[in-house]
This record gives structure tokens, sequence and C-alpha cells, in this order.
């Protein structure tokens, strides 16, 4: 079986590694009963061999593929990087770098937006991945050799893929576009999960400071208590109840027992610090309260601008095989109708390159855009001063 479930054996193969332009890697991980996940199974292959490496078998010590992942000779490709990324941010403090993620670079060759693996490997080497294995439950030992076939397909199939998609961006002149988002994958504030601001991820309506400061403070709180105890946020408090907290206020038993969501609260172990979490909200100075931006306020008359960016965009993407979400979204778009300098992405970098210097010209009269002679396509053109 093509399975590694001690170090000795791990520390060999990463050796034969050590020599290798790039690795394919993949995870497997449980997270439905934890709040950090459980790291299962790591499936890592070279340009020869491909091996799953048990990360729940006993006494093995994963520090010679952390070595591996820190070596800055060797590419780590991965697909939809994001999860796993942060497997290894929390568990070992160490993002995997250089990095290269063929979803992204799939998104900038032409192939849709956040394009999956399955069709990716259809699409670029006329294989079939087998998901029979999805739903499987990574935790059980020990693992089958269905299991083993299925994790080891998500890196085997991934060095085709990876090939592929660098020979389109070195043929393009894109490779620099991917390099600058794997820029934001490998920053550890990417993976940050302050439990001050959590609160941020709630969905509520109200944007009263007072409210904010209470909503800040329990969000934390639940947010460590679900560290600590390693349990998914929703066993703590649901975030509905999080938000009837902060309307509401309760700081004693009687009033925590009359609210709808959390009475169930009032009389358990978690009373006293919810308690203690309102009352720090409620005592927070109002120059340390949060405050939400208010909403863009559109000038009268900016719809039809914002429809012409949209059409801007749209052009430009399919013109150059780009997905739109990568390039801008409709709230991007909004911002820079209403300012030419506004803080967003489109505007900087390859972005700015292929959109955002054009949206800030249309908008200024200086381009104009026209169905082809066709009426299959849209151009944009030069416009005639004077």
């Amino acid at each position: 079986m093509d399975i590694i479930t001690t170090t000795d054996a791990l520390d060999a193969f990463c050796k034969r590694l050590s020599s290798a332009e790039f690795i394919t890697v993949d995870t497997e991980f449980h997270r439905e009963t934890t709040y950090w996940p459980l790291l299962c199974l790591v499936q890592v292959a070279g340009p020869d061999e491909a091996h799953c490496i048990d990360s729940l078998a006993d006494g093995i010590d994963l520090s010679p593929l952390y070595d591996l992942f820190h070596d800055p000779k060797i590419v780590k490709v991965f697909h939809a990087a994001r999860q796993d990324l942060e497997i290894f941010f929390h568990k070992a403090d160490l993002i995997p770098a250089p990095l290269f993620d063929t979803q992204v670079a799939a998104m900038v060759c032409g192939f849709g937006e956040s394009v999956g693996y399955e069709t990716l490997v259809s699409k670029l080497t006329s294989s079939k991945v087998d998901k029979s294995q999805r739903f499987t439950d990574w935790t059980r030992r020990p693992l089958s050799e269905k299991q083993i076939e299925y994790a080891l397909a998500d890196v085997v199939y991934l060095r085709e893929v990876y090939d592929k998609l660098k020979s389109q961006l070195e043929s393009s002149d894109r490779a620099p576009w991917v390099a600058e988002e794997m820029g934001i994958l490998t920053s550890p504030k990417t993976y940050d999960l302050s439990p001050d601001e959590s609160w941020r991820r709630l969905k509520s309506r109200e944007k009263k400071p007072r409210y904010l400061a209470i909503l800040r403070e329990v969000s934390a709180w639940r947010e460590r208590t679900a560290q600590k105890q390693d349990t998914p946020r929703r066993r703590v408090i649901k975030d509905d109840a999080l938000i009837e907290l902060a309307a509401l206020k309760p700081t004693n038993e009687k009033a925590l027992s009359q609210t709808r969501l959390s009475k169930h609260l009032a009389r358990s172990k978690h009373a006293a610090d919810i308690f203690a979490a309102i009352t720090r909200g409620i005592e927070t100075p109002d120059d340390l309260c949060p405050k939400v931006p208010r909403s863009l306020e559109k000038p009268p008359g900016l719809g039809p601008v914002i429809d012409l960016l949209k059409v801007l965009l749209k052009a430009r993407c399919e013109g150059s095989d780009v997905a739109l979400k990568l390039v801008a979204t409709v709230d991007d778009l909004e911002k820079i109708a209403c300012d030419d300098n506004a803080d967003v992405a489109a505007l900087s970098g390859w972005r700015r390159e292929l959109f955002g210097a054009d949206a800030i010209r249309l908008k200024h009269g200086q381009l104009a855009l026209g169905l082809s002679p066709d009426s299959k396509t849209v151009d944009v053109m030069e416009r005639s001063q004077g």
C-alpha cells in the first residue's frame, strides 16, 4: 500500500523529493466535531512517486514534511489551497512556499470561475477522477486500498495539470499574475483567526457602535471558548443567539432567562462569562466602539456608469480569457464609479493593466464601447475629443 505510517519512512520519502522542482500536495481532514481541522491524511507526489502520509499514525512526526514545505527550491502545488494552508499554518506555524494554486492559475487561463479539480483534470488530461470516496470518513483506520487510491489521484493528476497550466502561463506571459495572487495566499494575515475580529463574520443588520461593541465582545468570548474546547462555534452558541445577546444586553441570570434564543444559557457554566463579555461591551469607551463604514452612496445618475463598467469588464475578461471574479466584483465597480482612486484590487497590479486603467478612462469619456460589425463582440475604442 502507498501509505507512510512511520517517521523514518516519511524522512526517506522527503529526502528523495528534495531534488524535485515541484511537488503536488493535498489533504484529507475532518472538521464536523472540532474547531480546529483534524488532519487525517497528507498526499504528496513528486515527479516519479506518490504516497499518502498517515498523520494519525501512532508516533509519526511530520517534521520531515514540514522541512520539505520550507525548501525554497521546490514549488508546492495545490488545488484550491486555502483550507490546506490554513491547516498547516495553525498546526505547524508554516505556510508552504513557493506556492502554486492550480485553481487560481486556471482562472487566469480562462477556465472560468473557481473551476473544480475534477473538471480541470478532465479538460487538461482527458482523465476522469473517481469521486466515489468523496464522503468517506478519513478518521477511521485502517484505510482501504480504495480510499488510498482515491486520495492519491488528487496529487497524481495534479502533476500534469500543473505542467500544462505552467506552460500556458509562460506562453501568455501571465505567470506574474498568478505569483501576485500567491502573495495573498502565503500571507499569515490571510489565516488570522483573531477572536476580536470574529464579529465581522456575523450577519447583523444593526450598525450602531454600542451594539457592535457588545457583539464584538460576545463573539470574541465564543471564539476563545470554541478554540480552547476545540469544538465548533455553533456548539458553544449559535450566531443568531449572539446577535440576540448584543441586542438585549442581559447582564444577570433573570434577564438572560427571559431571552428567546439564549435562555438555556442562564444556568450554564458560560453564564458568568457571557455577562462579563456584555458588560465589557457596554463599558467600552465611545471612541473604541467599532464603526462600520456607511454604505457607498451612489450619486444620482451613476447607475448607467456602473452598467458600462460591467460591460467593459466582461469585454476585457472574455477577450483575455480571464475569469471575471478574479478581476473585479460588482462592489469594486461601484467604488470605481464613485472614486478614481478607490481602494480596490482592480486598480492595482495586473488587474489595472487588464481593466482598471481603462475603467477610469471610460468614466472620463476617453473610451467608448460599441458593437463589432458582426454584432458578436464589444469593441473598446478611443473616443475622439473635441
